[in-house]
């Protein structure tokens, strides 16, 4: 019995797991047509991060989604996953009507936003009816046919945004953001520094630059008062 009890809990909470961190940077996508691909992504608005070939058997092309973590890869030579086999890569939105009409505005085919009765249950057409989060989507796919799920979530179950990240990103991020406010702080208004922070960090984590950044969080003060 013992050694039975003991056999289920490392099965179920392994000792080591909560103590290495293990972030997901990287999606490969399968493509036919690299160059078609890169043109579809970059009309995304999404960021181009590299584009590297080393002869004529590899190259790999990198995107970010903006204020994504995560990043795509699409290439040659990098998997042997037939072009159009990735489905269902989920993109999380805060405004789901706003996010598809972004996306048709850039000449991508979008599905109507939709969402379900239950689990399982067919799409009905519209966004939930409450905007509860992780109730309300859109698809939309790349030409080779690999398909992405819109999600529209403004409230997250526990456990993800600054949480997920390591001491020492988070400490780097702070600083940066310091130094930032202290040359905002010398020319603006009379203001607490919790929110022009907070809007320089949520800035930075949308992929905005520095700079841009900076810009971002001093027009949120302006607006705040």
């Amino acid at each position: 019995m013992g050694s039975t009890e003991m056999s289920s809990e490392h099965a179920t909470r392994p000792a080591t797991a909560g103590m290495v961190d293990m972030k997901l940077e990287v999606v490969v996508i399968p493509v036919s047509d690299v160059d078609r691909a890169k043109r579809f992504y970059g009309n995304l608005g999404w960021r181009l991060d590299a584009d590297f070939a080393d002869g004529n058997e590899f190259r790999v092309v990198q995107f970010t989604p903006p204020g994504s973590p995560c990043s795509i890869h699409f290439g040659k030579g990098l998997t042997p996953a037939v072009p159009g086999s990735a489905r269902g890569m989920y993109l999380i939105v805060s405004d789901i009507e706003a996010a598809r009409a972004d996306l048709v505005g850039r000449g991508v085919d979008a599905s109507e936003v939709f969402h379900r009765a239950g689990p399982g249950q067919p799409p009905l057409s519209g966004p939930d009816p409450q905007r509860h989060s992780y109730a309300s989507f859109a698809t939309f796919s790349d030409p080779d046919g690999n398909s992405w799920l819109l999600q529209e979530i403004n409230t997250r179950l526990p456990g993800r945004g600054l949480s997920s990240m390591d001491v020492v990103t988070l400490t780097d991020l702070l600083r940066e953001t310091e130094q930032r406010h202290g040359k905002y702080e010398s020319s603006a208004p009379k203001h607490h520094w919790s929110g022009w922070y907070a809007a320089y960090i949520v800035a930075r984590q949308r992929g905005r630059t520095p700079d841009e950044a900076a810009k971002d969080a001093g027009i949120h003060m302006e607006g705040a008062r």
